[in-house]
């Protein structure tokens, strides 16, 4: 005699035997029990469930003869529980019985099959109550095929059952579902099936651990045919005893003790550990991608655990893995495990479709263990509180030079005690000022412009007027000791009598060209200077020209003439060429000068040497933007802010002028 498959030797019999499918088995037998069973039913869920299997029951329910307690001769009617010994029972479990038919959708999936199927309806059954009709996989039926069932299917005969099963229920018309009742069979859980499997072993005289059915129950993804499938393998393999370690090795999966293991390795921060155990497995041809799979389900194990005071079925391991995920789990917190979780989620798919699963999987616990510690979110806001109180004023007086232009601090010293007992110079006592002081920290620190007095952000010209020089301010402001600049070893500015003291403030701007303008090697250049004015009255009605001009370099410029020089094969020719161009750079000229001037262009050029007003322009830009960037970088308040904050500055972001 052949051998038959455990998946149908402990197929179930009787709605009581159905594992994992209680609320199909309920609605079904008080359906029978108060005889309100419909004529059709569809059965959806994936493989191995169950589908087929109460397709079976419920037609031996339907057409049982001899249920208990009955007369012979008399018609007991349909019952929810099976005698299992009547002919009928018997032949429908073989799938011998004439009355109840079970039709593969797939091959008798045409128009044909279907009419061939209505023709013999109208015929009662040969000897059950029902005449029952199981398609399976009906998904596969041709849309002529659905078209020619609907009207059989809404009214058929009283002694005609159908009973329809499928995996992929979306393909079914929505016409046919409206005529069914429909049972969505769930997957089936890890315990209900390690429960099924340890049964079946008890009764087939076969020893096991419960690490071996754990294991089984496992792979099998919640379906019970796959599960029995697999348990026939490793009886093959393992004979009348089966050990967690070869039924891993059997099926090439890690087991539950060395994913506990990796995981403990992760939590530890122990990447040395967990590269150790991966190798183990890579020399033992163990799936990869297999392995991170289990690996991601463990550390959902140890997030639900930390999180549940009472996990209960949200666990669904046995009771010695269950206590090996609770302790795991106190030993960290639920931020920690969070982070695990979802850094190995965010990797998962490389590790499993790259083509160096193995090491893809090694970086990943790597970079996982040596993961960097969390701060407390109480630490920070108590830093950010006493860096509030310290910005507030609380803590002793405004650092010398005012709130902004304050004297660098040196060294190590940088609280506002490593100041006192210093008295301020004059100079700083001007800065001092309530006129300088800004209206917040914050503002000064955004706002590197709005920290600098009006009198001190542009530094008078060389050139200046004997105005300029007697003004009070400077009278009130002499020559003072060591500057903040000095004191950090830089050279002290050599500056005239006559010039207002440079500022103090690491904030303040840069200062403004002289009104003559300079080249970009510090020597003063006249042409530039009337260039420029000439350029801004172009500017006034033709922007767009005045950008163009603005690349050229005045080779002469006055009253009789003005000589403009691009290098050769400028783009700018063009448009400086067009007798537009040239006829408002004459008019304007002309205004300029007050006597009509003639403009030429020379293109020959092979490289301009001099200065052009927009590489001016942009020197001075970015000589201002340096400027306030340091002042940034060294600005007293936000120095404290990382003493308090123990941060580093990455970048500062000036916005454009």
């Amino acid at each position: 005699m052949s051998y038959l498959v455990l998946a149908r030797k402990w197929r179930p019999m009787t709605f009581d035997d159905l594992v994992g499918q209680e609320h199909v088995a309920r609605t079904l037998g008080n359906a029978i029990d108060t005889n309100r069973v419909a004529h059709a039913f569809l059965f959806t869920g994936v493989r191995g469930v169950g589908k087929t299997t109460s397709a079976r029951i419920l037609a031996k329910a339907l057409n049982c003869m001899r249920p208990p307690g009955t007369v012979v001769g008399e018609d007991p009617g349909p019952t929810a529980s099976p005698c299992l010994q009547c002919a009928t029972c018997k032949e429908i479990a073989a799938g011998t019985d004439v009355d109840v038919r079970e039709i593969d959708g797939a091959s008798y999936n045409g128009v044909d099959e279907v009419r061939k199927l209505q023709d013999s309806l109208p015929y009662r059954p040969a000897r059950d109550r029902y005449k029952i009709y199981i398609i399976d996989e009906v998904h596969m039926l041709s849309q002529s095929a659905w078209n020619a069932f609907l009207k059989t299917l809404e009214e058929p005969p009283d002694h005609v059952k159908f009973i329809f099963a499928t995996t992929e229920v979306h393909k079914v018309p929505v016409t046919i579902l409206s005529r069914c009742q429909r049972f969505d069979f769930k997957l089936i859980a890890t315990q209900s099936i390690a429960k099924r499997l340890e049964y079946v072993l008890e009764n087939e005289g076969i020893k096991s651990d419960d690490a071996a059915k754990s294991i089984i129950a496992r792979e099998a993804a919640g379906s019970m045919r796959d599960a029995m499938s697999l348990l026939d393998q490793v009886i093959a393999w393992g004979g009348d005893e089966l050990r967690g370690d070869d039924v891993a090795r059997v099926l090439g999966v890690a087991s539950r003790q060395v994913l506990h293991q990796i995981a403990a390795a992760l939590v530890g921060g122990d990447a040395a550990t967990a590269l150790e155990i991966v190798g183990k497995l890579s020399s033992e041809s163990y799936d990869m991608g297999h392995v991170a799979r289990d690996l991601l389900a463990v550390l959902r194990d140890l997030v639900v655990a930390k999180t549940c005071k009472e996990p209960g079925d949200l666990l669904d391991l046995a009771d010695e893995e269950k206590r090996d995920v609770l302790d795991l789990a106190k030993k960290t917190d639920i931020d920690d495990l969070v982070r695990l979780h979802q850094g190995f989620s965010q990797s998962f798919d490389d590790v499993v479709r790259g083509a160096q699963p193995r090491a893809l999987l090694e970086m990943l616990l790597v970079r996982l263990a040596r993961r960097p510690p969390l701060i407390p979110i109480e630490d920070l806001v108590n830093r950010l509180s006493a860096l509030e109180r310290r910005l507030g004023g609380g803590t002793g007086p405004t650092p010398a030079g005012g709130g902004q232009g304050g004297a660098p601090r040196s060294g190590g010293s940088r609280g506002p005690r490593a100041r006192e007992g210093r008295s301020a110079s004059p100079r700083e006592s001007v800065a001092k000022s309530p006129r300088d002081e800004p209206p917040s920290a914050a503002h000064a620190a955004l706002s590197p412009s709005a920290a600098a007095p009006p009198s001190a952000a542009v530094a008078p010209s060389p050139a200046a007027s004997p105005r300029t020089a007697a003004s009070p301010r400077t009278a009130a402001a002499p020559e003072a000791g060591p500057s903040p600049v000095a004191r950090r070893g830089e050279a002290k500015p050599t500056a005239a009598p006559t010039d207002e003291p440079a500022p103090s403030a690491p904030l303040r701007e840069p200062p403004r060209p002289s009104p003559a303008g300079e080249n970009g090697h510090g020597v003063q250049n006249g042409k530039l200077a009337d260039w420029r004015k000439i350029l801004d009255g172009v500017r006034v009605d033709h922007p767009e020209l005045a950008a163009v001009l603005e690349h050229a370099v005045p080779l002469a410029i006055s009253g009789d003439g003005l000589v403009l020089g691009y290098e050769q094969g400028s783009v700018f020719e063009k448009r400086a060429r067009s007798k537009e161009s040239l006829a408002v750079l004459e008019r304007v000229a002309a205004h300029h000068f007050g006597a009509r001037t003639k403009v030429e262009l020379d293109f020959s050029a092979a490289t301009i040497a001099e200065d052009t007003v927009a590489s001016a322009q942009s020197r001075e830009r970015d000589k201002k933007r340096l400027a306030r960037m340091k002042g940034v970088r060294e600005h007293p308040r936000v120095l404290e802010a990382m003493d308090v904050l123990g941060a580093r500055i990455k970048d500062v972001q000036i916005p454009e002028d």
